[in-house]
């Protein structure tokens, strides 16, 4: 091996057998395709050319993918631009304009891609290296030179090549075997997709100009993400939420997608328990108002998910695209391009007829596993439906916050209980915020964004959630007339309650119930309530709530206890460089419960067109439907 030494080799290989307990599903004997060689063989194209003469959205897609590679060349290449402690943005948009100028090069044979493609290659392989200290950095770059190597490899000079290569061995795989580096190995949540998925595009892009090592790391990453895979067992639920699954799971489809079209097999790694029911996880994640369902760190902004056409092909499951298909046809390809992995829809979607998706037939959808979602609805086709997401889990989860009870809610096209989302890193770290600590006493809490006071659920005494508690879903059920969720949040407020219940449910398809069941120890407690808007708050009475919204409305109203007071709270956070929330209120009530008692609080949001709310005394927990 030219560039590694023997005896360094040696001790790397030792180490990663012993640690991961490496299984070598590739060998010396396993062959593998010329290249092109990653996610799309030579000759694929004609598919996608089909799939295009078939379906003008997909010829919209193809050729919006087209004029982005023509405003790339445009444009000045990359610099090595650090922000913070990232190179992430910039690793990031190599990816984007190495896929977007690599498929407009093997799609059209224009030479004017192949140019800027190949410059775009030399560039960031000038870069003195690649950030190896924040490696998600490396990961994205790595799997950016590699598209781009592998795809315009056959036109590209040898002394390009050589340059590109050895930009790939010396800045992306060899800092990979360094253990200050590569602590993703162990991680059970998206760095080691992402890592793993990077590298292994980088093995395979120099496959045949270092087998030995090559191999090695592919079979390292086939072994070791199957620690983050182990989280969807066994429903699909996603622990890091909406745009974490947009990052993680998609580069962990890029991994499985990749192996399998240069080996032939994925090597089990989409039959690992609950991998293929994550699709129904995000398929149900978006409202019918085109919001997702955003707890942790989430942005507040649906997205088109490539990944789901692979899934839907897989499983010839092509109801999980009603979302996606809103997405090509409603939202202007424009936005489309600024996805990294964009044309990657136009491989996996490959021969999927838009005209052609029903929609799903089931309404509810629960997950289980390291952080409990669900998600309820009262319709998948009426733009005013009803739908509720309902969080569980635990704060200790990556990327968490303390959101344990949470909900968010849509009815007659408005997002009426949100939550705000994440808050941007950066700006949070360059101001010294200890971001990443997950124990009680972090400072992590002390963001406005992370904590229960401005999420949809309860804060018992002014106190934080329990960081190590966790909350389960109980029970639920389908049926029309009354489907529901029923949590316990006991462990949650475990030094606060002695026992902590709450349930959310859709009524008649009309009206949503929030209803919490609490139980007070030696001490009183005090009791406040929350929910998050982006309406105009009116206060009615002492229990009654008008929210107005694009010209609509919904009242909230108290049920029990009777002598709440409504109140609103300003969501504009003492720090200056967190985001200030503009257009968002906070509104609620607080009741004090005494010691050793057990009440009821309910709540009903009636939409205008639900009607009144009813009088009638919502059942306890206990007595609703399972």
């Amino acid at each position: 091996m030219s560039h590694l030494k023997p005896i360094f080799l040696f001790l790397f290989l030792a180490c990663v057998t012993i640690a991961v307990a490496q299984e070598n599903h590739i060998t010396a004997t396993t062959t593998i395709p010329d290249h092109p060689r990653l996610l799309l063989l030579k000759g694929e194209e004609l598919a996608i050319q089909k799939t295009m003469k078939a379906d003008q959205t997909w010829a919209s897609a193809h050729q919006a993918i087209i004029n982005e590679a023509d405003a790339i060349g445009k444009t000045p290449v990359l610099e090595r631009i650090v922000t913070g402690r990232r190179l992430l943005s910039v690793s990031r948009e190599a990816l984007r304009r190495l896929f977007t100028l690599g498929y407009a090069y093997r799609l059209t044979r224009q030479p004017t891609y192949l140019k800027r493609g190949e410059q775009e290659l030399l560039t960031v392989s000038a870069f003195s290296d690649w950030n190896p200290s924040h490696f998600l950095d490396v990961a994205e770059m790595t799997m950016a030179v590699a598209i781009g190597y592998d795809w315009l490899h056959s036109e590209l000079p040898e002394s390009s090549r050589a340059v590109i290569r050895k930009a790939i061995l010396k800045k992306g795989l060899e800092p990979s075997l360094l253990a200050k580096n590569n602590g993703w190995l162990k991680a059970t949540h998206n760095w080691n997709q992402v890592c793993n998925a990077g590298i292994a595009f980088g093995a395979l892009a120099i496959y045949e100009d270092q087998p030995e090592l090559a191999r090695s790391l592919i079979n390292r990453a086939i072994t070791t993400v199957k620690l983050p895979m182990g989280d969807y067992n066994p429903t699909g639920a996603y622990q890091e939420g909406y745009s974490y699954w947009g990052y993680g799971t998609s580069f962990n489809v890029l991994l499985i997608s990749a192996v399998e079209k240069a080996f032939g097999t994925d090597f089990g790694l989409s039959a690992l328990p609950g991998f293929m029911k994550t699709a129904s996880f995000m398929e149900n994640m978006t409202g019918p108002t085109g919001i997702p369902f955003n707890y942790s760190d989430s942005g507040g902004n649906s997205e088109l998910q490539p990944a789901m056409f692979w899934f839907a092909n897989r499983l010839n499951e092509y109801s999980l695209l009603l979302e996606e298909r809103r997405q090509l046809t409603n939202v202007p390809m424009t936005k489309h391009v600024k996805n990294r992995i964009f044309p990657a829809v136009m491989i996996w979607g490959s021969g999927v007829s838009l005209s052609k998706i029903d929609p799903p037939r089931e309404q509810l959808w629960v997950g289980t596993g390291r952080n409990p979602v669900a998600m309820m609805r009262s319709s998948w086709t009426d733009p005013a439906a009803i739908y509720v997401g309902v969080k569980t889990g635990s704060p200790s989860v990556n990327h968490g916050h303390m959101d344990v009870g949470s909900f968010v809610m849509d009815a007659d096209g408005v997002r009426w209980a949100m939550d705000l989302g994440m808050e941007e890193y950066n700006p949070l770290e360059v101001n010294g915020v200890k971001l990443w600590g997950m124990t009680q006493d972090s400072e992590r809490w002390t963001v406005f964004r992370y904590n229960n006071f401005v999420h949809n659920t309860l804060t018992i005494n002014g106190q934080l959630q329990q960081v190590k508690g966790f909350s389960s879903i109980t029970s639920s059920s389908d049926k029309p007339q009354f489907m529901n969720v029923t949590t316990d949040l006991t462990s949650i407020y475990s030094d606060q309650l002695a026992k902590a219940n709450r349930g959310i449910a859709i009524i008649n398809k009309s009206q949503v119930v929030v209803r919490d069941e609490l139980e007070t120890g030696e001490k009183e407690a005090t009791v406040r309530w929350t929910m998050a808007t982006p309406a105009t708050v009116t206060i009615l009475g002492n229990n009654r709530v008008e929210l107005t919204k694009d010209g609509k409305k919904l009242i909230l109203q108290v049920q029990e206890p009777a002598n709440v007071t409504m109140k609103t709270w300003p969501t504009m956070p003492s720090r200056t460089y967190e985001n200030q929330n503009k257009g968002t209120t906070l509104l609620g009530f607080e009741v004090v419960l005494p010691a050793k008692s057990k009440s009821a609080i309910t709540v009903v949001l009636m939409p205008e067109k639900g009607g009144q709310v009813s009088s009638t005394p919502v059942l306890p927990l206990a007595q609703w439907p399972k």
